[in-house]
């Protein structure tokens, strides 16, 4: 009991976007997923624990009690997942950090910011519907754009990395690292400043 009662006393979530399926590892819509594992592993955190349709795990960072979550119940209802943890743990909108793909930008470009509009992501349309706000963090990392106008955008943000590109995504995720724990540290023009590139 003890333990149980340690445990909600987390004060940020990071949530990484994907699908489950193995299928759709390596794809451009599970950059969130690829960026949360490589946080985890920087954290030395399983994040394994079935719970809120999702699997998560809580890291000591900074003095910082984290919950990293997975949310498994498909892209597109992100926040059936992400609001149900958040509420458990009583952590505010405010102290939620998003990972996501995002195809307006170039491979491995990152944009750091602290609300606004899903911009057509349904991850994050969803999340902001289940919080009730857009007012929790997005570390949007570039995945490329379609090749053009008429291309599936379902085939495309579905499709796996070509391997200059994927080496672009995942040559950033350190940079998502420490954007995080700035972020975390109440320094987002920092983080901004150093990663929107």
């Amino acid at each position: 009991m003890a333990l149980f009662s340690s445990l909600s006393g987390a004060d940020w979530l990071i949530a990484g976007l994907g699908n489950p399926e193995p299928k759709y590892d390596g794809t451009r819509h599970n950059t969130g997923f690829a960026a949360l594992d490589h946080l985890a592993e920087c954290w030395k955190v399983s994040v394994s624990k079935a719970k809120w349709q999702g699997l998560s795990g809580i890291a000591d960072v900074d003095g910082h009690k984290v919950v990293l979550l997975k949310p498994l119940t498909y892209m597109n209802l992100s926040g059936q997942s992400i609001a149900p943890a958040a509420g458990f743990y009583k952590i505010k909108p405010d102290h939620v950090i998003v990972l996501c793909d995002d195809i307006a930008q170039k491979p491995g470009h990152i944009r750091i910011r602290p609300s606004g509009s899903a911009g057509g992501h349904n991850g994050l349309k969803s999340i902001i519907s289940s919080l009730g706000t857009d007012g929790f963090y997005r570390v949007r990392i570039g995945v490329g754009e379609k090749p053009n106008p008429q291309y599936d955008l379902a085939a495309w943000v579905l499709g796996k990395f070509p391997p200059e590109d994927a080496k672009a995504v995942t040559g950033r995720f350190d940079d998502v690292e420490a954007a995080c724990r700035l972020l975390m540290a109440g320094k987002l023009a920092e983080a901004q400043n150093k990663f929107n590139h």
